[in-house]
């Protein structure tokens, strides 16, 4: 299949296009570069040994966006072309909700026009808001706690109102936790323009000395040892998944937790990343950031009932990987 990836230079989106091409898909990537570099497409082309083709694009701009698909008969869209940023979302609410319902909308009103029938849509864990762990798909929405997690929610709402109008229009709404790692060559990771908001490209600059100190942002969560836990999860294991998603994909809308099912706090992150790389991170506890959760974890069995996808990488492979990356390009 002939498949445009939207945000396809990002983190996830980047891996996302290695596994499609390396799966047999062609790949059409559109991106801003707002939070990427043009060498990313390059480099994913270089580790799949295959072509691609990429267009600078805003794709809340529809007839930027049409002249994409007038060019290419394509067969599906996977859309990672959101800003992500939780904390950031609650002090630009209108540039979140702008950015990220508008490129939904596009995406899918052009996909009904030109009878492009798969759409794979990176959603997120925060849709569940304040759930009790482990999250599962058939869990209420509660994404009150920030305006990030309201984009991803009501983006699944409009898809899914979408599907029903439209019959032939499949669906896959995947509700991805905490991507981190790096592909094994070390030619794409994680690699934010200007200070990070995730945390590992946080740790891997702190271990780097680029960064003085790592902020960890509370330890008086109700959790194993007072700071948040999160379900990390290796970005090729996720990519992986969307492609089992892309394939699979039937008649409807169908909803997938892509993640590892185990929690992990960020202490636990910074213990692994030592056993690792053999580098102890110094670090701060600063308050606690606007919008965060104290835990949020997967109950990921339904992708591996139904998509033969399981995560596979370990939290000390991801560390190792996202190490490489960071001595290698930074």
């Amino acid at each position: 299949m002939k498949i445009l990836v939207a945000g396809g230079t990002g983190f996830i989106g980047s891996h996302t296009c290695v596994a499609l091409l390396e799966a047999g898909h062609e790949v059409v990537i559109a991106d801003d570069l707002s939070n990427s570099s043009i060498a990313v497409a390059d480099r994913i082309a270089q580790i799949a040994g295959k072509d691609i083709a990429f267009y600078k694009v805003d794709v809340t701009v529809e007839k930027a966006v049409e002249e994409i698909f007038d060019a290419h008969r394509l067969d599906g869209v996977i859309h990672f072309a959101g800003f992500k940023a939780v904390g950031e979302s609650v002090s630009k609410p209108l540039d979140y909700y702008r950015n990220n319902l508008d490129s939904t909308m596009t995406l899918a009103r052009l996909c009904i026009s030109r009878n492009v029938s798969r759409f794979v849509f990176s959603s997120s864990c925060t849709v569940y808001g304040e759930n009790i762990v482990p999250f599962n798909e058939d869990m209420d929405l509660m994404p009150t706690s920030n305006p990030y997690g309201e984009t991803k929610a009501v983006s699944e709402r409009i898809l899914m109102d979408t599907a029903r109008a439209f019959p032939n229009f499949s669906v896959s709404l995947l509700r991805y936790f905490n991507p981190i790692g790096a592909h094994e060559s070390g030619l794409i990771g994680e690699a934010p323009s200007g200070t990070p908001n995730n945390l590992m490209p946080y740790i891997t600059a702190v271990a780097k000395g680029k960064l003085e100190i790592l902020s960890i942002f509370g330890d008086d969560y109700p959790t194993v040892d007072g700071t948040g836990v999160r379900d990390y999860i290796h970005v090729v294991d996720l990519a992986q998944g969307h492609v089992a998603a892309l394939d699979r994909l039937k008649p409807g809308v169908h909803v997938y937790n892509l993640g590892t099912g185990r929690g992990t706090s960020v202490l636990q992150l910074l213990s692994a990343f030592k056993e690792a790389n053999g580098i102890e991170v110094p670090y701060r506890v600063v308050g606690r950031r606007p919008g965060d959760i104290a835990e949020s974890y997967a109950d990921a069995k339904k992708a591996e009932r139904e998509l033969g996808w399981t995560a596979k990488r370990s939290i000390v492979d991801m560390c190792r990987d996202a190490w490489r990356f960071e001595k290698i390009n930074f």
